[in-house]
């Protein structure tokens, strides 16, 4: 039976506990028709997220569904996750159908102490002329707050893309300013740019924003664009790779078949970047002028399936990568750690049972915990908590 509790619902004390709650009727900026509609009311599903008392278990401080199995799209992918003030969370991914499809939409959902929000469409792909197009990566990220660049306030962004297929998206964004409770309206990128293509940016401390960014039009290609007016516009770099044609190479003759980069700080204005190939490896690029040239790259000692992968630099100077510690398929999903970005130790074991666990998300919050959300069999978004004090 559902219960109001103070604006919310809790559909029973099965669910309450790993953290659902449901917000009905906030209106979205600038396309109110969207996620107005009430969503089902049939029983939710209760099953908790499985435990999985694997490698690096006493890591791990939460383990729940951001939204239920199957609900409220039949599929959803590629989730994306940002702290917005202490204690409360925005996540967002693309669900319907199934990816690809018409009906593809950003569903965006809110964290504090009563829990997860119910989710609601922040992005779909109808065009002015009628026609719809599925939507793709959604990126959350708070941008600098120089208020010399136009942001007086940290503003939160929200970047997607829309477009028949990742060879001919482009690149959207939407704005909050009361983190994420509402948007403002959504406008389309300038030019040649995409924004962040699946990882969040990196926001340096002079307030320059740095996205890893790729295209598959031509070959897997990686590139940078960066943002001086806080990360609302960005401006594209060029490709910092050969890259053959879309079949890949093994990684002959240094050509390689890489997108998605996740950034690192290495210290200074040293960064690595790192992130998905065909090549069954990992990549890595390294930047020594903080991100405005790039080295040469190349495939590091990691195994990568195919699968998307993200990193953060943590506070305490350490690395840390979320990704498929296998050469096929997206089981297990694991996180390594580092010193230095480049010698990897196995940390926790996030999944190991067979199935699809992929496309990850990592932060660090205020508080220093960190939170990973992902793909859990294209049935929901799953979210882990790890205290890093006690990974290796």
């Amino acid at each position: 039976m559902l219960t109001s509790i103070h604006g919310r619902w809790a559909m029973s004390t099965a669910v309450a506990a790993w953290g659902l709650a449901i917000v009905i009727g906030h209106a979205v900026v600038g396309q109110a028709a969207l996620g107005t509609e009430p969503l089902s009311t049939d029983p939710l599903p209760t099953d908790p997220l499985p435990t999985d008392p694997g490698l690096g278990a006493p890591a791990v401080q939460l383990r729940e569904f951001v939204i239920p199995r199957g609900w409220p799209t039949p599929s959803c992918h590629a989730s994306t996750i940002v702290e917005t003030a202490p204690g409360e969370l925005v996540a967002a991914w693309f669900g319907g159908t199934d990816e690809g499809e018409k009906d593809v939409a950003i569903w965006v959902a809110r964290h504090d102490s009563a829990g997860w929000s119910e989710p609601r469409i922040a992005i779909e792909g109808t065009q002015a002329d009628g026609s719809r197009h599925p939507c793709w990566n959604p990126v959350l990220f708070v941008g600098s707050a120089r208020a010399s660049q136009g942001n007086p306030a940290a503003p939160l962004f929200l970047y997607a893309k829309v477009g028949p297929s990742p060879s001919t998206w482009w690149g959207v964004a939407r704005e909050s300013t009361d983190g994420g409770r509402t948007w403002g309206d959504l406008r389309r990128l300038d030019g040649d740019a995409v924004g962040p293509v699946k990882n969040k940016p990196l926001v340096r401390r002079d307030g320059t924003v740095i996205a890893g960014a790729s295209s598959e039009d031509e070959g897997w290609r990686v590139h940078f664009e960066r943002s001086t007016d806080g990360g609302r516009t960005f401006a594209r770099g060029p490709a910092v790779h050969a890259a053959p044609d879309t079949k890949g190479s093994g990684g002959a003759a240094g050509l390689v078949s890489a997108i998605q980069p996740s950034l690192l700080e290495l210290g200074g204005e040293k960064l690595l970047a790192v992130g998905r190939t065909k090549e069954g490896r990992i990549f890595e690029i390294e930047s020594t002028d903080a991100g405005k040239t790039w080295g040469v790259l190349r495939l590091g000692t990691l195994p990568n399936p195919n699968a998307g992968t993200d990193a953060v630099t943590l506070a305490d100077g350490r690395h840390l990568l979320v990704y498929n510690h296998t050469d096929k398929g997206r089981s297990p999903l694991n996180v390594a750690i580092s010193r230095d970005g480049r010698a990897w130790q196995p940390a926790v074991a996030l999944e190991t049972k067979p199935g699809e666990f992929s496309y990850p998300a990592v932060i660090q919050s205020a508080d220093g915990l960190v939170h990973i959300t992902y793909t859990w069999n294209r049935e929901a978004i799953a979210r882990v908590v790890l205290d890093p004090a006690k990974l290796p």
